[in-house]
């Protein structure tokens, strides 16, 4: 049996260091008026010991946790199936990770786990949220508020009613939408469909919009909604050519409809893009470069947009020092640009 060696203690780096326990406490807790010699002497002292705070202690002391919430509204079969959250939780993790904070994934399927995730954040475990893939009547933002937490969604609120006070990132989905089909139209299309995303998501609302922006007088049969799934892209495309057999492109909302949509145009013996142009949104490249043909797309930055969500509430609460303070903080809305990317597919 082997002795369990003894945890180094605060007293332990003092005596080491040669300074109080007190100077030991606010270094270690990065607390102001301790004298640079002092404080590197006391870093010194921590790596040379191993010291590991006790982080239940230094919350006490500093009211901050180090760790942040990370809420995606959607089950976990569909999470860990779209390769959009895998990229957008990367962008959050490595801004977390860079900044010493723990990442704490919370999914929400129903509304018993909507209960839980409110219990969880109430309950004071973590200094704020990030949300994610949010439903126009997801009674999250209600729980969120009421357990006065900082938070950054991504993609525009659309359930605050345009109030401001809400910090958010998101892509221009509508002027994305609005280049995916001008192209189409200068590739000489004219009956131009349109997969849209679930349509109690702002994304999908945004592009949709994007689309009758320049498709003023498009025939209401050529809009099929989907849920930005490959399933939900092969039952449009089959609705769309039952509907409209002389359809000659699709804008579809993300890449996984593109997808399915290529499948079923290859089935009907459709082909692309001399038959039928095809362009998705997300510029996904495990799925938009292995297509058959490979896809036109609008490329967003998901990992980016993930990347900006953790600086910005890093930010309100480094800024406003608590977490309760940082619930007050002004609002910010980014919108990060699109690009059209052309691939042989349109």
């Amino acid at each position: 049996m082997t002795d369990t060696v003894p945890r180094p203690t605060l007293e332990a780096v003092a005596a080491r260091a040669g300074v109080s326990r007190a100077t030991v406490s606010r270094v270690v807790n990065g607390s102001d008026g301790v004298r640079e010699r002092l404080a590197e002497r006391v870093r010194r002292a921590v790596e040379e010991l191993g010291y590991v705070p006790n982080q239940a202690a230094r919350s006490l002391v500093t009211k901050r946790h180090d760790a942040i919430a990370v809420i995606v509204a959607e089950p976990e079969t569909r999470v860990f199936a779209d390769p959009f959250f895998a990229r957008q939780l990367r962008g959050i993790s490595k801004e977390l990770t860079a900044h010493d904070n723990q990442l704490v994934l919370l999914l929400t399927e129903d509304r018993d786990d909507h209960a839980r995730v409110g219990r969880y954040l109430a309950g004071g475990h973590v200094d704020g949220a990030l949300v994610f893939s949010l439903h126009i009547d997801d009674p999250l933002p209600e729980l969120i508020q009421r357990a006065g937490l900082p938070t950054v969604y991504g993609g525009r609120p659309d359930w605050n009613g345009g109030r401001r006070g809400v910090s958010y990132v998101d892509s221009d989905n509508r002027g994305g939408a609005r280049d995916a089909v001008r192209h189409l139209l200068g590739l000489g299309r004219d009956r131009i469909a349109h997969i849209t995303g679930a349509l109690d998501q702002t994304a999908a609302v945004d592009r949709l919009d994007g689309f009758r922006d320049v498709m003023t007088d498009a025939d209401p049969r050529l809009v099929v909604e989907g849920d930005f799934t490959p399933a939900s892209g092969e039952r449009a495309m089959r609705r769309l050519l039952d509907r409209c057999p002389g359809l000659d492109a699709v804008f579809a909302g993300n890449d996984l409809m593109a997808a399915g949509a290529l499948r079923v145009l290859r089935e009907h013996g459709r082909r692309v893009p001399d038959d039928v142009a095809v362009v998705g949104f997300d510029d996904m490249l495990p799925i938009a470069e292995q297509t058959e043909p490979p896809l036109t797309t609008v490329r967003q930055d998901i990992e980016e947009m993930g990347r900006l969500m953790a600086r910005l509430l890093l930010r309100d609460l480094d800024r406003t020092g608590t977490p309760e303070e940082a619930a007050g903080a002004g609002p910010d809305g980014l919108i990060l640009p699109t690009t059209l990317i052309r691939r042989s597919s349109a």
